[in-house]
């Protein structure tokens, strides 16, 4: 039966489309006030309108512009309406009649049959996309597309096919709904298209849907069609091969264990592209080659070929570059998703990290831009960093911590030693970054070869070349913070000799990354290992301060000063009488937009050497720095300057720390802003499918993917939220009962906060909050039977529910102090059972987990130990946690033997390990 739409709403509908996208925002507005005025009186009307517009309007522009618009507004929820629906069924979608809706579907069908357009066809299936998801979660099939999709994958043309699978990628219930017997066919046959590109990618993503989406038994059935997905990739032109990686990547992120069997083939044909120039990093390419097993279940062209394709020159380049980085990633994801799995492949294992770490130094040597505009460069605004091979650098990271030292560091110190005396100095500095980027994943393992590793890095600050030493210092730094203690402690005076003597450097970036440097060795470092070079190491930081004519070099050498001074604690009293005053000079004076960065780093350092020096030595200065900071809060502070707010609520926090008590009177200059900033609300927004930038993470903004939908969140924010919650940790544990007339108001930001699932900072702190402020109420004599209640209603609510074991191990403390705050024996009996129930809730919960890991297959389980391995330390510590809680409240509870029979159903014991060697 078919719906007629209303002359009027068809002679209208065109004038209001045009003016929708018109220039003039007045004409747009109206349009657009009009639109909503029709879509409240008359949906039906409208939006089947809309759908015919799709099929029948005259230019591809129009066709395509209503579709969009018909997506919007079919699952918009309506406003204001008294609706049964909960907020994701109260649409226009839910509120049309059956007919219309049957209607609205037969429209889009017929525009899927007849469109040629490219272009607006891919509207159409998207349309049809979102509608038939919508209509599958309420319950309502659409047996109609599911038909025309079976036809359309088996007979149609070219554009009819990519549309079919493209529909059944994105919709998951159709593509279950379709019998395996059919079903894999009908992907084989897209697979291996002959004529179309479109079809075969549209193809593949279905494909990897399906696989990703059903259970193991299905993919066991299905494991031919891994075959057909890999061989979409050797014909393609080389311009094709990142669109079709990226979708494959994704499928080895999900279900890595489908390419187990496939990896020697792979590396018949991936290496090429990841490894295009003729010689290794050093000097020459290894000899050895993988060759591929009898096994083999699909075949690649032969070499030559390829090189026939991929040998055209600079018309390509661009494209070869990018198919390298596609396949990079595609060989990193797989192997962190399953680093047993590449661990115990053998010599194909073996030949797999040679050659994405290969791939890697090749790609860490290749930089750009000019020398002159390098040197003369801010790091912060460096036009040469757009040409700087990062993603290379953070692909070797990446699989160090995979895979683990014993397997990359082999490998990678079969190239760095002759990268670091090649004659060409980006492969020198491409070393230096080899050595630092596998620090972290071979902490172990280069810890316990650190004095090798040192003498490889040390003649390296000589280079002639100064992007040779500031890759040094990079180095150096890094091996500082990965290897931590290792480091300081066995090599402290060559380390510190080289950096001394780098930040007499003449280059200001060579210098001033020697200083940045200085900052990664003092971390851990012991006060008595600093202190005989204090004088020479400030010397040298005085001096930058005062004549270089760089504002990052004086901000970089205010940074050093203070964590010096953190580090080296009461040996830095001798300078602080020099170094403050010049401090309070740049807080005093330094109010210039350009100096607003020395200005906060200049605050940083100050509090750092007020707790260094102590509260005596600190106190003449203190008023002084007090009144410069309460100036700058309270002048004009640009709405869009975070760094600012970051420092102002750090040093007020480092002062109290330091002055104790006597930080009373300050509290309602440096509470009330800190309080605003713990106030903040996420902000966050659903990220529209037809944006340009959807795919793509705006700068300052986070995505992440909630209830099927992509919700980009909005960093600076919930970072600066964060820092307040932990900048409160310090004014109330400093502070106890002084603080309390903030009590009341820190409590109501503190109790929801502990659900604030954006931010894992924000939680942690509150946990650690909760008992603070409990005992402020106490030790002030403001703890209430309200505030009891209130704490520990929601103390339990949170814990019977939280799903993330490290957090509950957090909760559990936080309980547990809180009851010791308020002393056992005065916690009601109501409150002893609910935290009862939530522990027998929680101990449920992970013995479920625990014995579902048990039941995995073998081989899984090898493949995930590590990962199971840290799941279960987590879940240990909130074990642990719980027994303690429990224990303080009944140590004869039958809770505590239940605890332990759940501690010993872990699947990894803490002895295991994963081996070093290849299997």
């Amino acid at each position: 039966m078919s719906i007629d739409v209303p002359p009027e709403v068809l002679r209208e509908l065109p004038q209001i489309l045009s003016n929708l996208i018109a220039v003039d925002n007045d004409i747009r507005s109206n349009a657009e006030k009009a639109v909503n005025e029709r879509l409240a009186q008359a949906p039906e009307a409208y939006l089947l309108g809309l759908a015919t517009f799709a099929k029948d309007a005259a230019t591809e522009v129009m066709r395509t512009f209503t579709l969009v618009l018909l997506r919007r507004f079919l699952f918009r929820a309506i406003p204001n309406s008294p609706s049964d629906h909960s907020q994701s069924r109260n649409t226009l979608y839910d509120h049309l009649p059956e007919n219309t809706r049957i209607a609205l579907e037969r429209l889009l069908l017929s525009c899927l049959t007849h469109e040629t357009a490219e272009g607006v066809r891919r509207k159409v299936a998207d349309t049809c996309c979102d509608m038939a998801n919508g209509s599958f979660q309420r319950g309502r099939p659409w047996d109609a597309l599911g038909a025309w999709v079976e036809g359309a994958c088996a007979r149609g043309d070219p554009g009819q096919r990519e549309s079919a699978f493209t529909i059944l990628a994105n919709v998951p219930a159709l593509l279950h709904e379709v019998s395996l017997a059919t079903l894999l066919p009908l992907l084989h046959s897209g697979l291996t298209d002959q004529h179309s590109i479109a079809v075969r990618h549209a193809a593949l993503r279905a494909a990897a849907a399906f696989l990703t989406s059903t259970d193991v038994h299905v993919q066991s059935q299905a494991v031919s069609l891994m075959n057909s997905i890999l061989g979409t990739l050797p014909i393609l032109p080389i311009a094709e091969l990142p669109k079709f990686l990226s979708t494959i990547t994704a499928l080895a992120g999900s279900q890595p264990t489908l390419f187990s069997t496939h990896l020697s083939d792979l590396l018949t044909f991936l290496p090429q592209l990841l490894l295009p120039t003729p010689t290794d990093p050093t000097t020459a390419r290894p000899s050895e080659t993988q060759t591929p097993t009898a096994s083999t279940s699909f075949t690649f062209p032969p070499v030559a070929s390829r090189h026939d394709e991929m040998d055209h020159d600079e018309e390509i380049s661009e494209e070869k570059d990018e198919a390298r980085k596609a396949v990079l990633e595609f060989m990193i994801s797989l192997s962190e998703a399953r680093p047993g799995m590449i661990r115990r492949s053998g010599a194909v294992g073996e030949a797999w990290v040679r050659s994405v770490v290969r791939g890697c130094l090749e790609g860490m040597g290749e930089i750009g831009g000019s020398e002159a505009a390098w040197e003369s460069a801010d790091p912060s605004s460096d036009p040469t960093s757009i040409s700087y091979p990062t993603l290379y650098e953070q692909s070797l990271d990446r699989l160090a911590l995979a895979l683990g030292g014993d397997i990359v560091l082999p490998v990678a110190f079969t190239y760095i030693p002759a990268m670091l005396v090649s004659a060409d100095w980006k492969v020198r500095h491409a070393g230096l970054m080899g050595v630092a980027c596998c620090a972290e994943g071979g902490r172990g393992e280069m810890g316990r070869e650190g004095g090798k590793v040192i003498e490889l890095v040390l003649p390296t600050f000589n280079d002639p070349h100064p992007r040779v030493r500031w890759a040094a210092a990079q180095c150096i730094g890094q091996l500082c913070t990965d290897l931590e203690e290792l480091i300081q402690e066995l090599h402290y005076e060559e380390i510190l000799n080289v950096l001394i003597r780098s930040l007499e450097a003449p280059e200001p970036r060579v210098h001033a990354h020697a200083a940045a440097a200085l900052i990664n060795f003092c971390e851990t470092v012991t006060p008595s290992t600093l202190q005989p070079y204090l004088d020479p190491v400030i010397t040298r930081l005085l001096h930058l301060l005062q004549t270089s004519p760089h504002t990052y070099v004086q901000e970089q050498a205010i940074t050093t000063l203070a964590m010096v001074a953190d580090a080296s604690e009461s040996a830095f009293g001798k300078h602080y009488s020099t170094i403050m005053p010049l401090l309070l000079r740049v807080l005093e004076t330094g109010r210039s937009a350009e100096r607003k960065r020395v200005r906060c780093k200049a605050m940083e350092c100050a509090g750092l050497i007020a707790i260094a020096v102590g509260r005596d030595v600190f106190r003449p200065d203190s008023l002084r720095l007090i009144q410069s900071l309460t100036r700058i809060q309270n002048g004009p502070i640009d709405p869009d300057d975070v760094m600012l707010t970051h420092y102002l609520i750090a040093t007020w926090a480092k002062i109290c720390q330091v002055m104790g008590l006597e930080f009373e009177p300050c509290l309602p200059i440096a509470i009330p802003p800190l309080l605003r900033s713990a106030a903040l609300k996420a902000d966050v927004s659903v990220v529209d499918a037809d944006d340009d930038h959807a795919n793509g993470e705006k700068e300052g903004w986070e995505t992440i993917e909630m209830e099927g939908q992509q919700i980009g969140i909005k960093t600076s924010v919930i970072e600066e939220k964060c820092q307040a919650f932990e900048m409160l940790v310090i004014h109330v544990s400093t502070l106890n009962a002084k603080f309390a007339p903030y009590l009341n108001q820190s409590l109501e930001l503190v109790l929801p906060s502990l659900r604030f699932f954006f931010h894992d900072g924000v939680r942690e702190a509150c946990a650690l909050l909760v008992p603070l402020l409990l005992s402020c109420a106490k030790a002030s004599g403001n703890l209430s039977q309200e505030i009891f209640t209130t704490v520990f209603t929601q103390l339990i609510n949170v814990t019977g529910a939280e799903p993330d074991s490290s957090y509950l191990a957090s909760l559990y403390k936080c309980i547990t102090d809180s009851t010791r705050v308020v002393g056992p024996s005065n916690i009601p009996a109501v409150f002893v059972d609910g935290i009862l129930k939530a522990t027998q809730n929680q101990l449920t919960t992970i013995a479920h987990k625990r014995r579902a890991r048990a039941s995995m297959p073998a081989r899984q389980l090898a493949e995930e130990r590590e990962d199971i391995a840290l799941i279960e330390e987590m879940e240990d510590f909130a074990l642990e946690d719980m027994a303690k809680l429990v224990g303080m409240l009944d140590k004869n509870h039958p809770l505590l033997v239940a605890i332990s029979s759940v501690k010993e159903l872990a699947v990894v014991g803490p002895d295991s390990g994963s081996g070093s060697e290849w299997e």
